[in-house]
């Protein structure tokens, strides 16, 4: 048995806290007491995350205090909560705490430049959620352990106690709380392990721009040269596909910042999607699934333990998290230069953006706050027209200041490193969903090639007239004639009333962010000229 740790400082009086348990340890606990727990052919546990297979945004609240309330950016993402509720969570929590037999904690940091790394401590009641956070968080050393002192945050995981909901602020019995004055994150009623790891980066989202670094949602990788690239995109758009590349080394998967250094990587491990994962189509995620993995809310087979990954009878949001040292390609320490590149990607189903694009700096901004993407509706509803979404920031449901700060802080930072920033289209050419085809894989993997390889940025270009980004007429590997979208389009009319339709989108959505953004951003979005379809 562990050491017992004392937490008597947060009202805990438990007789067994395990403190830093190795994954081996956490295993035998897992099997030992965990509902559903097992072990893959691989050697992952697999583990189940109960009624909540995702994270639960309208359950999450920021206590509102003076000293932090004019940072916020308030509304349906940061939604208020007072203090005194935010008590009678956290009380609740430790009470349930209290009833258990034993509990589990993990103690790491947060982002790898140490002059910017946070001490995190979790508080935990299942072995799941230890090694998940074992995982997830950058793990110290014995010696920088047996000096970890007091953490900078700490988070309250009761997740499989329920808040009260009759409690002022509750919508159900889910909430998850964060504290900026406090320092504390408390979750209840959810089992989502995702919550932890989200919540660290929100955390981040907020103190970070406080000292004039970029906090960022997006993928990073390096060439053999030192040059760093950025992957920024929504689900469904490329990001991991495109950032996994055997000629670059992985930075981090997810969650990254920009000092006056550099790039660092906030996490200490990757939470893969394992939603039809194979072999063949990523190696790299699909061999880092083995013994110290966790595999959340899979099927498999009894019989063999094979997880079938195809299978969403549970959830389509099957995850694998596992330390970033079980990528091959990794570069460890994760931190690298100030990025050369920076790529926005987008799935535009309405196959109006070019395959790629050279945004100013500006445009970058204009770009970076409307997170663009198109999802396909398919057959649902019997609807065939794809849906456009928006997320600001590519990542909206974990920034804490107004969007436009960390635009501001983007285009300072690609201004002083001279960063080259890209428009990625990984969807439609030749008309839309159901009309055009989707573009080929290996013509955007040419494109990133090419802006890897310095190509690009020498390349002839035209002006949109609609969007105004600069479009290169030509790239190696890629066929002249998709490089224009117009031209792909066998009714030019057509075209130009499908990309009116969606400046008009990305005109309206950016009525939510004119106050609090510069002349120059709103003056680099798309030109609309009154249309109706």
């Amino acid at each position: 048995m562990e050491k017992p740790f004392d937490l008597v400082q947060y009202g805990l009086k438990n007789k067994e806290t395990i403190r830093n348990a190795p994954p081996a340890k956490l295993y035998e606990m897992a099997i030992r007491y965990e509902q559903a727990a097992a072990i893959s052919d691989k050697g992952a546990l697999m583990l189940q995350s109960g009624t909540k297979t995702g994270r639960s945004p309208k359950d999450k609240r920021i206590i509102e205090r003076p000293e932090s309330a004019g940072d916020i950016w308030w509304g349906s993402i940061n939604i208020r909560m007072d203090e005194h509720t935010f008590d009678i969570n956290r009380q609740r929590a430790i009470d349930y705490f209290n009833t258990r037999t034993r509990m589990y904690v993990v103690d790491g940091f947060a982002g790898w430049d140490k002059k910017y790394q946070i001490k995190v401590r979790v508080i935990c009641t299942r072995p799941y959620h230890a090694l998940f956070m074992h995982n997830m968080l950058i793990r110290p050393t014995e010696e920088e352990l047996a000096e970890f002192g007091e953490p900078d945050y700490v988070i309250y995981n009761g997740g499989e106690f329920p808040a009260n909901p009759f409690t002022t602020h509750m919508n159900s019995r889910t909430s998850v709380d964060l504290c900026f004055e406090r320092r504390e994150f408390v979750i209840l009623g959810t089992e989502y392990a995702g919550e932890m790891k989200k919540g660290v980066f929100t955390v981040m989202n907020y103190i970070m721009p406080k000292q004039g670094v970029l906090s960022m949602h997006c993928s990073a990788n390096e060439g053999k040269d030192g040059d760093v690239s950025l992957f920024f995109g929504l689900s469904g758009t490329g990001k991991t596909t495109l950032s996994a590349d055997n000629n670059r080394k992985l930075i981090g998967d997810d969650e990254h910042c920009w000092s006056d250094d550099g790039v660092f990587n906030i996490e200490g491990g990757c939470y893969a999607k394992a939603i039809n994962l194979s072999a063949e189509k990523e190696p790299e995620i699909y061999q880092a699934i083995r013994f110290g993995t966790v595999l959340e809310n899979v099927v498999y087979n009894p019989k063999n333990h094979e997880v079938d990954y195809d299978d969403t009878s549970i959830t389509e949001n099957t995850r694998a998290a596992y330390p970033i040292e079980y990528i091959p390609n990794a570069k460890i320490p994760c931190l690298g230069g100030h990025p050369k590149n920076i790529i926005l990607l987008t799935c535009d189903a309405y196959g109006v953006l070019p395959p790629v694009a050279k945004l100013t700096p500006a445009q970058a901004m204009y770009h970076f706050i409307s997170g663009y993407t198109a999802k396909i509706a398919g057959t649902e509803m019997g609807v065939n027209e794809p849906q456009a979404t928006f997320s600001a920031c590519f990542g909206a449901a974990f920034m804490v200041w107004h969007p436009s700060k960390y635009a501001e802080l983007l285009a300072q930072k690609i201004k002083e490193n001279d960063t080259h920033v890209w428009l990625v289209n990984t969807g439609w050419t030749g008309g839309p969903y159901g009309v055009g085809s989707r573009i080929k894989l290996r013509y955007t993997r040419a494109i990133i090639d090419a802006i890897h390889d310095g190509s690009l940025a020498q390349a002839p270009t035209v002006t949109d007239p609609i969007f105004g980004i600069e479009v290169p007429t030509q790239c190696a590997g890629v066929p002249a004639e998709i490089m224009i979208p117009k031209d792909t389009w066998t009714d030019a009319d057509a075209y130009e009333a499908k990309a009116h339709y969606l400046a008009e989108l990305f005109t309206k959505n950016f009525e939510t962010f004119k106050e609090g953004s510069s002349r120059e951003i709103l003056e680099a979005g798309p030109k609309v000229v009154s249309h109706s379809e």
